[in-house]
């Protein structure tokens, strides 16, 4: 590219799901509501777990985590794409661009990395129940849970400070409702194939690694569980881990439906499907799925709702 064909970019238009006028009420309203049911019924989950001292163990103590990063992650994008169609402008400046894409990858890679970390304890839980307490320590506990947040900033960080080089020319319009960084590398007019080979090399990783540590777990557990005689003790058995199976398998056949199959006729599309599925249904997903499957949780937000005060709840 000729040196005087590039420019400074100081913005970026967010062209959003839809160009069609008429479509954007409904999209406003539609992600409002998700918006609203995914901030209250994460946070509804977090008061509920830090309240009752009879969930004040590790595995809610990562339930509580993923809820939080929900939280994060859907309002890392969502309210700018509902100011942007109020407000009828599509404009999101470089740095708050570069800003909620590098959050967008944390809450991301963080969810990844604390699913595996759940899979693991469901593992200690069901295949060491003597040995649960001893092992699950508050000090392993912790760690655990700080591990995930170190290595999703430090996936974040990497993709940002390989993109703040690339140039951006003539074209400063995103096919997105949010700055993903696929469509970056995609805009920008710089040589971005090492930023493809790390984003492939990371992506692959941040998949892998907590899915294959998912995978052992649940092969662990069912093994466990079929050696139980009674039907009663393994429906007990598996009902302790129902909830996060359920999160697993909506959070990777996310994954396998959206990249490995893609629509060849429109990609574009694909990839605003992807994110809109990582980003805002997953997460308002969660919470009706461990208040709905989980019998503590359950007895926890019934109590926590019909409380008149906020204070502790005891076992």
């Amino acid at each position: 590219m000729p040196q005087g064909n590039r420019t400074t970019i100081s913005e970026f238009l967010l062209l959003g799901l839809s160009n069609q006028a008429e479509q954007q009420k409904l999209l406003f309203v539609l992600f409002l509501g998700m918006y609203l049911v995914t901030v209250v019924g994460n946070g509804l989950i977090i008061l509920a777990i830090g309240l009752d001292s009879c969930l004040h163990t590790p595995m809610y103590l990562f339930l509580a985590n993923l809820s939080f990063a929900d939280i994060s992650s859907i309002s890392t994008s969502v309210p700018k794409m509902l100011m942007n169609i109020q407000t009828k402008t599509q404009s999101i400046s470089y740095g708050s661009c570069i800003t909620q894409m590098y959050f967008s990858i944390v809450f991301v890679v963080i969810d990844n990395f604390l699913l595996g970390v759940m899979a693991y304890d469901r593992f200690v839980a069901i295949c060491h129940p003597l040995n649960y307490v001893t092992i699950m320590q508050p000090r392993l506990c912790v760690l655990l849970t700080v591990i995930p947040w170190v290595l999703s900033n430090t996936v974040a960080l990497t993709h940002t400070l390989l993109l703040l080089p690339l140039l951006f020319c003539d074209s400063n319009s995103l096919p997105h409702f949010f700055c993903d960084l696929a469509p970056l590398l995609k805009l920008s007019c710089s040589d971005s194939r090492i930023n493809e080979l790390v984003l492939f090399f990371l992506g692959s990783s941040v998949v892998t690694f907590p899915s294959a540590l998912i995978f052992f777990s649940y092969v662990c557990i069912v093994r466990v569980v079929l050696r139980i005689s009674s039907t009663e003790g393994k429906r007990k058995a598996f009902s302790t881990c129902g909830s996060h199976l359920t999160v697993v398998l909506l959070f990777y056949g996310t994954i396998v439906g959206v990249y490995f199959f893609p629509s060849s006729t429109h990609p574009d599309d694909g990839d605003k499907i992807g994110a809109v599925l990582f980003t805002v249904v997953t997460p308002m997903m969660n919470p009706f799925i461990y208040s709905l499957r989980n019998k503590d949780m359950k007895g926890a937000l019934r109590k926590l709702i019909s409380r008149k005060r906020f204070l502790p709840l005891m076992c």
